[in-house]
């Protein structure tokens, strides 16, 4: 008699949340969850952007073993036949449930969301979903818009509701279920928001008056930026309120009210989505399965917010690849639960006044592609083994590394000597590294930049995070046979953390730094 598992991945969610010590956001359900878990401050997606993020999360294999780098293939036809996360999980009693957008949809998933592989019965989808894109927001002339910066009457809205109030009803009555059947659950939930469009109820703007907005801290193109690193944010410039501002390509700033505008839809939608989270961990506690539920709280990739004179995700800097990671586990970041205690009461962002800091908290480097082999061993399943270097073949294998070694050691007392072996046999004499990247069509930026289809990619960004710095090389990638030639290098980037902890200045070229 296992735990469950309750897995929230929220779409496009950079750590704007209190226990990651924003000081504007207000974030107090997802906050009292990192009260009672372990908090990873330093981990990051292995690309920027949601179908190759999800399916390297989903499987625990990199994109260069997943071969999706768009969205327009299918991994069991196209690179290897490959278990996902949730598969393990039903493979090994569970019944596996998924609900709103946890695998990206359409052919990355094989239009099924991986069902019957992944799920016990068919994913659930918010009907509202299909209105995220319509002109729904209201100008000032009183006209509906397919606006970025859209608050909304929910009331007015086709169906009188949003998807990821609908994603959270269908999941309490989920659990409410489960709960009667007494069965063992792997249950996903994937939230919508705060991706674009920033449609949200509008009651939310008021958390965060206009004038405490500030810009980003750096909300120009750095000097020494390769262009080839630059994203152009091409999804931004396509909804109807950026396309007025006429702003030029590729980097022609956003006007300054306006930059402010879309970081406070941002708060907002995370406020919205904090309430929603509220709810569901309330629920939880309602069906009395606190004590037995392991929960894991991500996110698929993050988001830049005017730093770099950048929007959106598409690139390789922290603000794109970092990520909120926490795991409650009830024993084990808290003292044991009892049946029926109330872990999560539901916490009012209007009205909660308070902070709440993690329970504990590590600044090691960790990947998303380390969630599988994590969740194995948190749940008492066999750990999947490290793949080899080459593992289009094998069918279960894990390219991340669990990182459960981590939860006790507190961040007190200094790790002397070399970090322990962990159970995949491998040792590691140096510290962890966090491996992302990002494909380009070309060596400047153009309309296709951002998301380039396989075929079109001609340069592969590999980059490299460690807790001192992130290196980023920019190589030429040939797509007919995947290969990386790293002999043929286009541009690089180095940022050192300590002195550059925004990584605007570049120090590739520096020879003093040979």
């Amino acid at each position: 008699d296992g735990m469950n598992i309750l897995f929230i991945i929220v779409d496009d969610l950079r750590p704007v949340l209190g226990c990651y010590g924003d000081k504007l956001v207000k974030s107090p359900n997802i906050d009292q969850l990192a009260s009672q878990s372990m908090v990873f401050t330093n981990a990051y997606a292995q690309q920027a952007v949601c179908a190759p993020s999800r399916v390297s999360l989903l499987t625990g294999r990199r994109p260069d073993t997943t071969r999706l780098y768009d969205f327009y293939s299918y991994w069991r036809v196209h690179a290897g036949n490959y278990s996902t996360m949730p598969q393990y999980f039903k493979e090994n009693g569970y019944v596996t449930l998924s609900v709103g957008k946890v695998f990206h949809p359409g052919v990355s998933s094989n239009y099924s969301d991986d069902y019957p592989y992944s799920w016990s019965i068919p994913p659930f989808h918010p009907s509202a979903e299909k209105h995220e894109n319509d002109k729904t927001c209201r100008g000032k002339d009183g006209k509906l818009y397919a606006n970025l910066v859209c608050p909304v009457d929910v009331t007015e809205m086709p169906e009188g509701t949003l998807p990821d109030i609908q994603s959270t009803e269908e999941a309490i009555h989920l659990l409410n279920i489960m709960k009667t059947n007494r069965q063992k659950f792997f249950l996903a939930v994937g939230y919508h928001k705060p991706h674009i469009p920033l449609r949200y109820p509008q009651e939310f703007l008021k958390l965060y008056p206009l004038e405490n907005i500030t810009l980003a801290p750096d909300p120009w193109v750095p000097k020494k930026l390769p262009s080839v690193a630059y994203n152009p944010w091409m999804d931004i410039r396509q909804r109807d309120d950026v396309e007025a501002l006429n702003v030029s390509f590729p980097y022609g700033p956003l006007p300054d009210d306006f930059q402010r505008q879309i970081r406070q839809s941002y708060y907002a939608a995370v406020s919205y989505l904090d309430v929603q989270i509220g709810l569901l961990l309330n629920a939880l506690d309602n069906v009395g399965l606190s004590n037995n539920t392991i929960v894991v709280f991500t996110a698929d990739h993050g988001w830049s917010l005017g730093e770099h004179g950048e929007w959106a995700k598409y690139s390789n800097f922290d603000v794109a690849t970092r990520v909120p990671l926490m795991f409650y586990v009830p024993g084990m970041t808290t003292s044991p639960v009892s049946q029926g205690a109330r872990v999560f009461p539901y916490l009012d962002p209007f009205s909660y006044v308070g902070s709440s800091a993690p329970q504990g908290h590590s600044k090691k480097v960790v990947e998303l592609v380390s969630l599988f082999p994590t969740l194995a061993e948190l749940a008492g399943l066999q750990v999947p083994p490290a793949c080899p270097d080459s593992s289009f073949g094998v069918v279960l294998c894990t390219e991340g590394t669990s990182i459960v070694h981590h939860f006790n050691v507190s961040e007190g007392k200094v790790q002397e000597g070399k970090e322990g072996c962990d159970h995949t046999d491998r040792c590691f004499d140096e510290e962890p590294v966090a491996f992302s990247q990002y494909p380009r069509p070309a060596d400047t930026p153009q309309w296709n930049s951002d998301k380039p289809k396989l075929k079109d990619i001609r340069i592969m960004g590999y980059s490299m995070r460690t807790m001192d710095y992130r290196y980023t090389l920019w190589v030429q990638f040939d797509p007919s046979n995947f290969s990386a030639n790293f002999e043929d290098v286009h541009a690089g980037e180095l940022y050192m953390m300590e002195n550059d902890p925004n990584q605007d200045y570049n120090i590739y070229n520096n020879t003093s730094h040979g």
